[in-house]
């Protein structure tokens, strides 16, 4: 299993994309997850913003947030 974590800083929070897949000895795909969270700054506090269980959705997530910034967080926390 591979848990790969990105971090995107911002000024009052940031953003952590934690990204699960599992694999077969094959290279067959199992499972698939990807979250995204807000994360405060002082405390560290995390709250779930979105979740994907669709292959690639992290990338799809990351890039509206670079493209749009605040406006990708409102709809997705709509």
């Amino acid at each position: 299993m591979v848990i790969k974590r990105t971090t995107i800083k911002g000024l009052a929070f940031d953003l952590l994309i934690e990204e699960v897949n599992e694999r077969t000895s094959a290279g067959g795909l199992i499972c698939y997850m990807a979250s995204v969270y807000r994360v405060e700054k002082g405390t560290g506090a995390k709250q779930l913003i979105r979740r994907s269980r669709l292959p690639g959705a992290a990338d799809e997530m990351r890039r509206q947030y670079e493209r749009d910034g605040l406006q990708a967080l409102r709809r997705l926390a709509a």
